[in-house]
């Protein structure tokens, strides 16, 4: 009983930061802007990343034939994909934003099926299909009702999907026995950096000008998103199989479509809330290794 609900308080913890972190971020490029929100987010973080790391006397580096590696980790898993979904809200709904970055399992999936010639049976190819359909059924829609610069929303988080997604193949490959908190250490901080002095040089900010409901929305995504949904999904993927850890990406995009409706009274479109239900189901069946027998299922009732 005591690890159910260990489970399931991990499972809420996990959705509920991941659903508010897309709010959290558009309402931190407000005032911020996007490289230089994503630097000091990064800034708060690492250090309490290398605090645990060192507390759980994990290696603070990778090994030294994965050096290189470290900094393509800082580069395209910190540093590019996390502004992009930034920049991205500037642009799109934050609702919008986490549905398109809920297809991540399926991106995974796709890369994998390219690069390390990962093959799919039959129902996950149909489960594959059915959830890219809808996925591109609710983009076409909602953008339709949008301005023309959702467009630019849209390419920006469908990139961070992507090089995200290029990021976990290679981890699988050229990342086994890294910790996870080596994994996010060195290699945030080496993204903040970055992203500082790019941003500083690119985007000029005026730091007086930074409101301070901005600043807090930074906090957050430092303290709260980073550290906290990191430290939350590894421990859920160590009381739980990793399928039922990954269905956290069909629940944040609820709480992310809560939120943006209370706070911002952005609703979708009838026509896209009906989608989310194929594109949910797709997602789920894509990812089941095995579908369950007609007998299994008469067994279970």
């Amino acid at each position: 009983m005591k690890d159910k609900l260990m489970t399931a308080g991990l499972f809420t913890a996990v959705c509920t930061i991941w659903g508010t972190t897309w709010m959290a971020m558009e309402i931190a490029v407000e005032s911020v802007p996007p490289i230089v929100a994503t630097g000091l987010r990064f800034l708060i973080s690492a250090p309490c990343i290398l605090l645990l790391a060192k507390l759980a006397n994990v290696p603070l580096l990778f090994p030294r034939e994965k050096r290189g590696f470290m900094l393509a980790v800082a580069v395209f898993y910190f540093a590019i994909p996390f502004t992009l979904m930034i920049v991205g809200e500037q642009y799109i709904s934050s609702g919008l934003a986490s549905i398109i970055f809920a297809n991540m399992p399926l991106a995974v999936l796709a890369v994998s099926m390219i690069s390390l010639g990962l093959r799919l049976s039959l129902h996950q190819l149909i489960g594959l299909g059915v959830a890219v359909s809808s996925l591109c059924l609710i983009l076409s829609n909602e953008l339709e009702i949008g301005s023309n610069n959702g467009y630019a929303g849209m390419v920006a988080l469908i990139a961070a999907v992507a090089i995200h997604a290029v990021m976990y193949v290679f981890t699988q490959k050229y990342g086994q026995g890294i910790h996870v908190l080596t994994y996010n250490a060195v290699p945030s901080a080496i993204a903040a950096l970055l992203l500082l002095v790019v941003g500083i040089v690119v985007e000029q900010p005026n730091w007086h000008a930074m409101e301070s409901h901005s600043l807090q929305a930074v906090m957050y995504l430092g303290l709260i998103a980073s550290v906290g949904g990191i430290v939350a999904y590894f421990r859920l993927n160590q009381v739980t199989s990793p399928f039922n850890a990954s269905l956290c990406f069909l629940i944040f995009p609820v709480v992310a479509l809560c939120l943006d409706a209370g706070i911002n009274n952005n609703h979708l479109s009838p026509l896209s809330l009906q989608l989310l239900a194929p594109l949910f189901i797709g997602i789920i069946v894509a990812k089941l290794n095995k579908l369950p027998s007609i007998r299994a299922l008469v067994r279970s009732k």
